[in-house]
């Protein structure tokens, strides 16, 4: 962890549920499917990854990123202001809102602070968990970005 990391003595954040982080917010607007992500992802929905990415995903896209739902900005799975696959969602959707692009201090009172409901609020994250979902997310980013790589390889 950074030694003057705004968030070292932790950042107070719980889920309000309110599903905004769900929506397209500008460059924010996709979720990205690492493979073990689109394996979870189908194997919780019983269907074939191929299946998944027929149906859920935009078309031509690798990484394979999910389409948002018809008519919306939303993720397809997004439904009643809930995630509808919870238990298999994507890393980019576990470790919200500690993304790396979003943790210096102006970009997280903008484009997390000022819209997710959930800051401030509910239990302390230590700066340890913070972290641990930085680096899950940093994995997870160079993942699709070698992902990417092998396909335009093959392309």
């Amino acid at each position: 962890m950074p030694a003057k990391a705004w968030w070292r003595e932790g950042v107070r954040f719980e889920c309000q549920g309110g599903g905004g982080c769900c929506v397209s917010h500008g460059e924010c607007g996709s979720v990205y499917l690492t493979r073990e992500d689109a394996g979870k992802l189908a194997k919780h929905l019983g269907i074939s990854v191929a299946e998944l990415a027929g149906r859920y995903c935009r078309e031509g896209q690798s990484p394979l990123n999910l389409k948002d739902a018809e008519g919306s900005e939303a993720c397809i799975f997004l439904v009643d202001r809930r995630c509808s696959v919870y238990q298999a969602r994507p890393t980019q959707c576990r470790t919200w809102p500690f993304w790396p692009e979003v943790m210096g201090p102006r970009k997280w009172r903008e484009q997390v602070a000022g819209f997710c409901p959930g800051v401030g609020k509910g239990r302390l994250v230590p700066a340890e968990a913070i972290e641990a979902a930085l680096d899950e997310q940093r994995r997870a980013d160079a993942q699709l970005a070698l992902e990417g790589e092998q396909a335009e390889g093959e392309g």
